[in-house]
């Protein structure tokens, strides 16, 4: 997904950190579950459930989505240039999940991958790990932007509350 840019240069490329896409081979590549889910008179869904318009009908990863953006655009127009190329993905959950918890230690709301080899710096958000520390929406945007705004002054070498004056503010 990429954003339309409002400012020349400055684009933001939503990828998938893990970089996998489904084999064409596969039998569910290529097909949402609206193509594999039959009723049992094997007619399918007549329709759509939601209309389009209307806030339900997208899902809580693409909202998640648009959250990243937001918070990217947001601080492009706060530091300029300095963000140019800067990819921001979104995964699921962060690589080794599982080892982390066995040890006890605190789940990552995400990371930073510094330039490398000709590759663009790139800021990861995980989704789940940020969903469940929000109660609500709002916390939800709240804390995507605080996510993304940590790691972005981590790539800049800055302290957060020089990129954005309103850093963690809301929580107190």
């Amino acid at each position: 997904m990429q954003s339309q840019p409002r400012i020349p240069g400055f684009t933001i490329r939503l990828t998938d950190a893990a970089g996998a896409q489904a084999d064409a081979g596969t039998p569910a590549a290529g097909r949402g579950f609206r193509q594999r889910r039959r009723d049992r008179h094997g007619r399918g869904l007549r329709g759509d459930i939601m209309l389009a318009t209307l806030p339900g009908h997208r899902t809580r990863g693409e909202r998640f989505d648009d959250f990243v953006m937001d918070s990217a655009e947001r601080l492009q127009d706060m530091c300029g240039k300095q963000l140019d190329g800067v990819l921001f993905a979104v995964d699921e959950i962060p690589p080794k999940l599982e080892q982390l918890v066995a040890r006890g230690e605190a789940a990552p709301m995400g990371s930073y991958t510094p330039a490398s080899g000709g590759e663009a710096p790139m800021i990861t958000i995980y989704r789940r790990v940020v969903e469940q520390a929000t109660q609500s929406p709002e916390e939800l945007q709240d804390l995507v932007h605080d996510v993304v705004v940590e790691y972005t002054a981590e790539m800049l070498g800055v302290a957060p509350e020089t990129l954005d004056p309103v850093y963690r503010r809301r929580y107190q």
